[in-house]
């Protein structure tokens, strides 16, 4: 049985979250990872008004070895960061338990949300933690029993605290009785992040609703 894992860990704990920090951007949102050969490539998303500053503190890393910016929309940008190998730890434990990244953000401290197909490999993740000396806080584990728990369509906590708000002020109704905007001020975020969030947010739950029924 599956589980959701949900820790926090200092910046500095390990080697993406340190690197990332050595810039003023605002907020900084994984969006994969991805295994390549012996590496592992991160995905990342940057919002903020400092781009190019993010761009060149990254390319001035010793662990970087290449940054490709593949994506901008209002104040956020989408990168692929191709590193050293073996240079980030705790993405290597990651995914050498074949643990799923199902939200990570931070700057000086991260939030992760993780996917574990079994208690046995979140355990192997805990000792792996332990090995590579690597802190973390655990906040909650949650077993993903079925699809009545959002967990199991994989979102993320702010794709599925705008997906509530959207539907509790009737954003789907005909007529629509609210507005992305009206949504975003009551989340404290930004028009254009709930609209980012409501689409993928609905994505997620209609592919698993409409692609794999039970």
């Amino acid at each position: 049985m599956s589980i959701v894992v949900e820790f926090t860990i200092d910046g500095d704990e390990f080697l993406l979250g340190e690197v990332l920090a050595r810039d003023p951007v605002a907020h900084i949102e994984m969006e994969r990872v991805v295994p390549a050969s012996r590496r592992l490539i991160p995905y990342v998303w940057i919002h903020g008004d400092e781009l190019d500053q993010f761009e060149a503190s990254l390319r001035s890393s010793e662990q970087v070895i290449d940054l490709t910016r593949l994506d901008q929309t209002n104040g956020s940008a989408l990168y692929r960061i191709d590193w050293e190998d073996e240079a980030e730890s705790l993405i290597d434990g990651i995914a050498e338990t074949d643990a799923t990244i199902l939200e990570a953000r931070g700057k000086k401290e991260w939030f992760f949300r993780i996917r574990f197909d079994s208690h046995a490999e979140f355990a192997d993740f805990n000792k792996f933690c332990r090995q590579q000396n690597i802190s973390i806080k655990l906040n909650r584990v949650n077993t993903v029993t079925d699809r009545g728990d959002p967990s199991g369509f994989e979102l993320t906590d702010s794709q599925q605290e705008t997906l509530f708000q959207a539907v509790r002020d009737g954003y789907f109704e005909v007529p629509r009785r609210t507005t992305l905007e009206q949504v975003g001020n009551k989340l404290g975020i930004t028009q254009q992040t709930a609209s980012e969030n409501l689409r993928r947010g609905t994505n997620k739950v209609l592919k698993e609703v409409l692609m794999n029924p039970s």
